[in-house]
């Protein structure tokens, strides 16, 4: 079986898994990351997205071959002490419902704000259009993340 190296949340990482193993379970079944989480497999929802390279991508459908050599941003390396100030503004706007889809959500939400440090309504509702949240809290993640760009 091939290993491929990357790097995950700043820590260099080999992972020995078969090249068209989903980046997803491999985080989670190979190296116990379980808060990127599964929901539709077919990268629509935006549940299992990471920022590999900065970028948002959805996990599910993302081979790990294509993940070598590249840095992986999961939601546990993003800030372990939650001191990000898209972590403080999601749990001061209080975001969180089910919070199935908020790893998603705050990755997308970080790729926003690294890209654009000030977005508007309609900068934000563009990037996040495709992280779904079924509990509905679309208007409390694009308040907390105005919260967090003002604070960053």
């Amino acid at each position: 079986m091939p290993v491929y190296e990357m790097t995950i949340n700043g820590q260099p990482v080999s992972l020995e898994a078969e090249a068209e193993m989903p980046l997803l379970w491999a985080l989670r079944d190979l190296l116990g990351l379980t808060g990127t989480k599964y929901s539709c497999g077919i990268g629509i929802c935006g549940t299992c997205t990471v920022l590999i390279d900065g970028q948002p991508v959805r996990s599910c459908i993302t081979p790990v071959a294509s993940a070598a050599g590249k840095f992986i941003l999961t939601i546990e390396g993003l800030s372990p002490e939650v001191t990000h100030p898209l972590q403080k503004a999601w749990l001061e706007e209080q975001v969180t419902q089910c919070g199935y889809c908020q790893p998603g959500q705050i990755l997308t939400a970080a790729a926003l704000l690294e890209k654009n440090p000030d977005p508007t309504d309609a900068d934000i509702d563009s990037a996040m259009s495709g992280v779904l949240c079924r509990c509905g809290t679309y208007q409390r993640i694009r308040k907390a993340i105005h919260r967090a760009a003002q604070e960053a």
